[in-house]
């Protein structure tokens, strides 16, 4: 992945030192931006930028009449739920999530995660929603952008994983009924639950007309299998209890993983999704900046001046 330049970065493990997780992602957004030379978010405007030809039933209020003087046509400004960005972060929160190696668990830097992009989001004014889940959906904040809506976010986020199985296409699925308004999906989960069911249900976001962006998180455990004894070791989500030696077992462990990263990848790749994996140890910097580089390549963002119709701004 590309390094943001310009920039020094935190490490995971002294960012979860920070008990608030608000402070954590405030952390996170100011040290970027502050070693962030040239953000492509520089100067981007949450007022007022562009105009839409008026319809019958339209509010008059937002009539601009001297657009109308000058060129006879009638036009609305269009403001911010209108023009900037709706975000919903979708949070893993089953037990599976719970694990950890490097001294925090998935569900930490999971919701780290998810709180910096909403730090940040929120600083430029877009729209932000939540909906965390595992076996159900646990909790549901619509899109906004008010005072308090920050707040509200990260006291959900800060609830512990605490439900057994990861089901990825139940959440989903509610989001198509519920989120009316296009907008982004951030997914942020293991995504350790069959990739069949995931298809169908990103199939309907996508056909929905949303933008859908995957963090695969994973543990540095997880990925390498390198645990040197034989123990007894529990799945989360069952409490099954097995023993395990892993020099034997090391071999198909990785085989199997690495089989599913490859499935979730080509997945992604014939449905059009952004797929960022990420691990635990990785400073969250790098997924802020992933983050912004595909927002910059699919969506060029509108800046102050825009020009009006019939003559300039």
């Amino acid at each position: 992945m590309t390094s943001a330049p310009g920039t020094s970065f935190v490490s995971a493990q002294a960012l979860m030192t920070i008990r608030n997780l608000e402070l954590r992602a405030r952390a996170v957004v100011e040290g970027f931006r502050s070693g962030l030379h040239r953000s492509p978010y520089h100067g981007f405007s949450v007022e007022f930028t562009e105009y839409r030809q008026y319809t019958p039933g339209d509010d008059l209020r937002h009539l601009d009449w001297r657009v109308v003087a000058r060129s006879d046509r009638y036009f609305l400004k269009k403001f911010e739920d209108e023009t900037n960005l709706r975000c919903h972060l979708v949070v893993d929160q089953s037990r599976s999530m719970d694990f950890g190696t490097v001294g925090h668990t998935k569900a930490a830097y999971a919701a780290t995660l998810a709180a910096t992009l909403a730090y940040f989001l929120h600083l430029q004014g877009d729209a932000i929603g939540l909906l965390s889940f595992d076996d159900r959906v646990r909790e549901y904040l619509p899109a906004r952008h008010r005072p308090g809506q920050l707040r509200h976010l990260m006291l959900a986020l800060e609830k512990p994983a605490g439900g057994r199985a990861t089901d990825l296409q139940a959440p989903l699925r509610r989001l198509v009924e519920i989120v009316r308004k296009r907008g982004l999906l951030v997914v942020v989960s293991d995504f350790l639950a069959p990739l069949d069911r995931l298809e169908g249900a990103l199939g309907m976001l996508i056909a929905s007309g949303h933008e859908v962006m995957l963090f695969p998180v994973q543990d540095p455990a997880e990925a390498e299998f390198g645990f040197d004894q034989p123990a007894l070791f529990e799945d989360v989500e069952n409490e099954r209890v097995l023993f395990i030696d892993p020099t034997a077992a090391r071999g198909e462990y990785r085989r199997r993983m690495e089989a599913h990263g490859s499935g979730l990848r080509d997945l992604c790749q014939r449905l059009g999704v952004v797929m960022h994996p990420v691990r635990t140890d990785e400073p969250l910097e790098r997924m802020l900046f992933a983050f912004l580089q595909e927002r910059a390549q699919r969506r060029p963002l509108r800046h102050r001046g825009a020009a009006t119709p019939g003559g300039s701004a």
